[in-house]
């Protein structure tokens, strides 16, 4: 079941996303971090410590957004990262942040789809993206161009919301997400249908054991979940 934005338009889901990026880029960055309570940075700290041995040189940063994983990626000492996304707005917002940290030289920000990569097979040591799959139009699809142009050996490390399964998180955050967020988001924003489409979206996303299966299907072995703060959210890596 495919969840959009904006149920009243007739775009597919793919011009949807891109155009609710659009309208929520300057505000994007503090309302994650404060709708997260700055648990999303801790995440991705996580995520790419987990490409450390690895010592990736060329990373691919997959709906880059702003570029906060791109950044965090820099950790791994790479001699180049790209980030890609459909939202001009939000890689606007990405740029202006890489030439005021002065790392414009080692971050590219590029206009993409994540389903029609524009580079050649096998050319990264590693594929990341964090809260970017459960908006790809055709998940498989994204996933399959994203093994394809990674190099043999290399990996992909994907943070994702999941659901948590427990009492008292489960109903805590069904509560957060149902009821809180949305209205922080709208107030915020300006974005009626923003952050009413985000929790719509984590509830039909495939997540743990049913995503590492797609993540089999097109490819990926060595597959592994590994669930943070009681399930909220999950890094998943994979590798070719």
């Amino acid at each position: 079941m495919s969840v959009v934005p904006y149920k009243d338009k007739q775009e597919g889901k793919k011009e949807q996303v891109a155009e609710m990026f659009n309208n929520i880029s300057k505000k994007y960055d503090f309302l994650n971090h404060l709708l997260s309570l700055g648990i999303d940075i801790i995440w991705r700290k996580k995520a790419i410590k987990l490409l450390k041995k690895d010592q990736p040189k060329i990373i691919l940063d997959i709906a880059t957004g702003t570029g906060d994983f791109a950044i965090e990626a820099l950790e791994l000492n790479p001699e180049k990262v790209i980030g890609v996304d459909i939202s001009e707005g939000m890689l606007n917002e990405g740029r202006k942040k890489m030439k005021k940290r002065k790392l414009d030289h080692i971050i590219d920000m590029q206009l993409g789809d994540s389903e029609k990569l524009l580079f050649e097979d096998n050319k990264f040591d590693a594929v990341i993206v964090s809260f970017g799959v459960r908006n790809f139009e055709n998940l498989e699809k994204g996933l399959s161009d994203m093994y394809r142009v990674l190099k043999p050996g290399g990996k992909t490390v994907i943070v994702e919301f999941s659901k948590p399964n427990k009492f008292p998180m489960k109903q805590g955050y069904n509560f957060y997400f149902k009821y809180i967020l949305p209205q922080i988001g709208k107030l915020v924003s300006k974005d009626n249908s923003a952050y009413t489409y985000l929790p719509e979206s984590v509830q039909v996303f495939p997540d743990g054991n049913d995503f590492l299966a797609i993540l089999e299907k097109v490819g990926f072995k060595n597959t592994k979940c590994k669930p943070l703060t009681f399930g909220i959210s999950s890094i998943y890596i994979g590798e070719k």
